[in-house]
């Protein structure tokens, strides 16, 4: 496609949807190239898992401070 060509369907393109929607469908456009390239790859976030199950600490592990329970002293009721 010449230059011509090109100018012609970004005119369509603007007379369709307008100016001030063309920033929205270019970031929707990039966000699903972003994710069909991601998945193409083949990369289905396992490295991501296994580095995120390193960083977790499991709970048996963690130092935990255990406060004495506060004991509620009975000062009775005023009611007779």
């Amino acid at each position: 496609m010449g230059p011509t060509e090109l100018l012609i369907v970004l005119a369509i393109v603007v007379l369709l949807f307008g100016a001030t929607r063309l920033p929205a469908l270019g970031k929707a456009l990039g966000d699903t190239m972003k994710a069909f390239r991601d998945s193409s790859k083949g990369d289905s976030g396992k490295d991501k898992i296994e580095s995120d199950k390193k960083d977790v600490v499991r709970i048996e592990d963690a130092q935990v401070e255990r406060d004495e329970p506060k004991k509620l002293e009975d000062k009775g009721s005023d009611k007779a």
